[in-house]
């Protein structure tokens, strides 16, 4: 059964209930523009039920919480993971100040779905025809097999956007936005100090093992589930140990995937 769902999110044909979201609504006319100063990506002109995931950092350009933003009429919505730390709501609200810009709840007639896509999850109001619902834990099989990193399980509120192959996510091209010159800076300067990679390998591999390479510890694994008879796998090592000859703690090698 979890194989069978696992295969219609890989061909399309499956999606998963988004209920469980945090969602906020934000309304007012200043809301687009406000909004968009904020979020990492452009907001503005998303067409009606359009959705883009974004990220919301810290002036440092540190990672503050993942989500997506969507339009509807003229208000947007956020949709978030409850797993992640801090609601987005809680986050944003200090930077209403003087706009004319409110922060509520969207009420119970929003019925969201996650659609699965090459690079993450995207929202939808409708499934697609035929698709039929998968389970949480499908998903999360799915994700990790596909090499996805989640917000706070494989990146947390210490990493760059960069860390994690996020910077996708960001319009560099709209002007300011929250870290935006950290951001910058670590795009045009350098590289961040760690890396979050998807490998593979031959044998049972846990979350929460030790990565090493040529002895030293250089990471953990983050992520983990079966894929064939061995594990698929992400995990967050140095920088300079991301392109290979890795092994577990418990022994087994890690190949890129």
């Amino acid at each position: 059964m979890l194989e069978e769902q696992v295969r219609a999110l890989d061909e399309g044909r499956a999606f998963v209930d988004g209920s469980r979201l945090r969602m906020v609504e934000v309304v007012g006319g200043d809301g687009a523009a406000w909004l968009n100063d904020l979020v990492t990506a452009g907001v503005e002109d998303l067409a009606e039920k359009e959705a883009v995931r974004s990220l919301l950092l810290t002036p440092t350009g540190r990672v503050r919480a993942d989500f997506h933003v969507a339009r509807a009429s003229e208000r947007f919505l956020l949709l978030q993971d409850p797993d992640q730390p801090k609601a987005v709501h809680d986050l944003l609200e200090p930077y209403v100040l003087s706009s004319d810009v409110a922060l509520r709840d969207p009420g119970g007639d929003i019925g969201p779905i996650l659609v699965p896509r090459p690079s993450g999850w995207s929202v939808a109001w409708a499934p697609p025809a035929g698709a039929a619902p998968a389970d949480p834990q499908a998903a999360e099989v799915w994700r990790i097999r596909r090499g996805i990193p989640r917000f706070p399980i494989d990146f947390n509120e210490d990493s760059l956007p960069a860390e994690a192959g996020l910077e996708h996510l960001i319009d560099f091209a709209k002007g300011c936005f929250l870290g935006q010159e950290s951001v910058a800076k670590v795009r045009n300067m350098g590289h961040p100090p760690r890396a979050v990679v998807a490998l593979r390998a031959m044998e049972p591999v846990h979350a929460g093992e030790r990565v090493l390479a040529e002895g030293q510890d250089v990471g953990e694994v983050t992520s983990a589930a079966p894929f064939g008879i061995g594990t698929a796998l992400i995990a967050s090592v140095r920088w300079e140990a991301r392109s290979g000859g890795l092994h577990s703690a418990s022994g087994p090698a890690l190949a890129p995937a």
